[in-house]
């Protein structure tokens, strides 16, 4: 197709032809192919549209600035959008440069009305950006102050590619392409040519948008996506835009700047759930939990073993309060009804599972997955007491409180955690060792064993999901949660305040360790 300014543009169309049409944009140094994985994993409900932006691919590369203005480039999705769709709406999902024009595209006039949905990956609004910048350095606080600067070394190749000639030999010589790829494993090698014609959207576009940045709203459901590692665009750049677009959700993935190379069906997942949405379908947890401001834990997905009574109970109306969805499981079916109850609205299910059977408790998990979704927050509670000198301690006891308290929590990490992990948006687990744990007691040492075995395991899960963003706390309450009178209440109180802080340890009614 031809674009406004006699600019050919390559066009693709693929994927279901009666579905909602998808319109993928790509950023800079890359060209459509980029989209590859994402379009296949939209393909079998969507129509999927990609096509090689001014400059990349099969389409015309024109010489000059002007050819590269911003204007221009939402007048090429424009112009994408009518060939492939004349009437109705369409859905976007852009990543990097291409995110920064689609912005430009839905908040101005000329797609107004034709855009259903916009997911948003790693490019924000160039009018945006330059009003945050201002209202960091003219509303200072540490926290923005920090975030400044943070961009700003984020940023430093967007001078860079300003210097005459410097940049272009870069690419030429294939410095470039390589430095780019000891940078970001997960990029695909770029096409030089990509590279070069590129540079001119930053030459024409950076410094005359962001010295006068003006209020450009968005009035469609828009939701970004920020990846946990990305090198180049800071989340805080890319999200805190909530007073120009009203119902923003904002979904933190784990992941680096080309994400949508590495993990194309976490980046498809989330655009379906909008565009499912936008379509007139319900809005998903996921969507609901992204909504900015929607609170702490509201519509957070909690699972909760040992929920029939006490602090697992306590913990479970504690996260409901708080607007979370409860799923409650515990061995007694009676307890287990009798805390659904008291959940109300926010009782999604109850289970009978014996926590030390492990094949019931990946089943379990499984039932939860398929019939509710990946939890957010799996809190392992469920454990029994056996006391006594070690030397009337039997066999059998040794047996069962090391079954309950200990693979318990075993069985509980390895079904949840793979999951969380999976779906790379992070989450949390919370378990509860006990102050035995560090007060091993001469009448306790069957419990207290498990328990100090618990607290490691909590101890060292952390470090190993740290990179997935899966927090792992160990939750301790002290003699004086007994000896007080603080109750479950009070522990279940900690583990909220643990979850929220993303804290290690915490130990009720103490000092919580970071």
């Amino acid at each position: 197709m031809t674009a406004c300014d006699g600019v050919r543009l390559s066009v693709d169309i693929d994927g279901r032809a009666d579905g909602p049409t998808v319109v993928l944009v790509h950023g800079y140094p890359d060209n459509s192919s980029m989209w590859s994985g994402v379009a296949a994993e939209l393909g079998a409900q969507h129509r999927v549209v990609t096509y090689d932006v001014r400059g990349a691919g099969r389409s015309d590369k024109p010489p000059g600035r002007a050819s590269y203005r911003l204007d221009q480039l939402a007048d090429d999705l424009r112009a994408v959008v009518d060939e492939v769709q004349p009437a109705g709406k369409v859905h976007l999902v852009a990543h990097d440069w291409g995110s920064v024009q689609a912005w430009h595209a839905v908040t101005g006039a000329g797609l107004r009305g034709r855009i259903a949905s916009y997911t948003s990956i790693s490019g924000p609004s160039l009018d945006h950006v330059g009003a945050w910048f201002r209202e960091q350095l003219t509303r200072p606080t540490p926290k923005r102050l920090k975030n400044a600067l943070s961009q700003f070394l984020h940023s430093w190749y967007i001078l860079a590619f300003q210097v005459p000639l410097i940049p272009d030999l870069l690419w030429r010589t294939g410095l470039m392409s390589r430095q780019i790829q000891r940078m970001e494993p997960d990029a695909a090698p770029p096409e030089k040519s990509d590279g070069l014609h590129g540079l001119q959207l930053y030459r024409a576009n950076m410094f005359t948008r962001l010295s006068r940045p003006a209020p450009r709203p968005a009035e469609i459901p828009v939701q970004v996506l920020a990846p946990t590692g990305d090198g180049y665009v800071t989340t805080p750049l890319q999200t805190e835009i909530a007073r120009w677009v009203p119902g923003l959700r904002v979904r933190r993935i784990v992941g680096t700047h080309w994400v949508t190379r590495a993990n194309p069906k976490v980046v498809a997942t989330a655009a379906a759930e909008l565009i499912e949405y936008a379509e007139g379908g319900a809005e998903s947890r996921a969507l609901r939990k992204a909504r900015v401001g929607a609170g702490r834990f509201a519509h957070r997905l909690v699972v909760v073993t040992g929920a029939g009574s006490g602090i697992g109970r306590a913990t479970a109306l504690a996260f409901a309060a708080e607007g979370a969805d409860v799923v409650i499981a515990d061995i007694d079916a009676a307890a287990a009804a009798e805390t659904l109850k008291l959940l109300e609205d926010h009782g999604a299910a109850q289970y009978t599972v014996d926590s030390s059977d492990g094949d019931a408790v990946h089943r379990f998990a499984e039932d939860v997955r398929e019939n509710h979704g990946v939890p957010d927050i799996v809190v392992n509670n469920a454990g029994i007491g056996v006391s006594g000198p070690f030397l009337d301690t039997s066999v059998e006891d040794w047996e069962r409180v090391i079954d309950v308290n200990l693979w318990g929590v075993i069985h509980g990490c390895r079904a949840f955690a793979p999951m969380l992990a999976e779906r790379a948006e992070g989450g949390h687990i919370v378990n509860l060792p006990s102050a035995a744990a560090h007060l091993p007691s001469k009448f306790l040492s069957a419990y207290a064993t498990t328990k100090s075995a618990v607290l490691t395991l909590s101890v060292c899960l952390r470090a190993e999901l740290a990179a997935d963003h899966i927090g792992v706390t160990a939750v301790c309450p002290s003699k004086r949660y007994a000896r007080r009178r603080f109750g479950p209440e009070g522990v279940a109180k900690d583990i909220l305040r643990a979850v929220e802080r993303d804290l290690a340890t915490a130990a009720h009614g103490e000092a919580p360790k970071p």
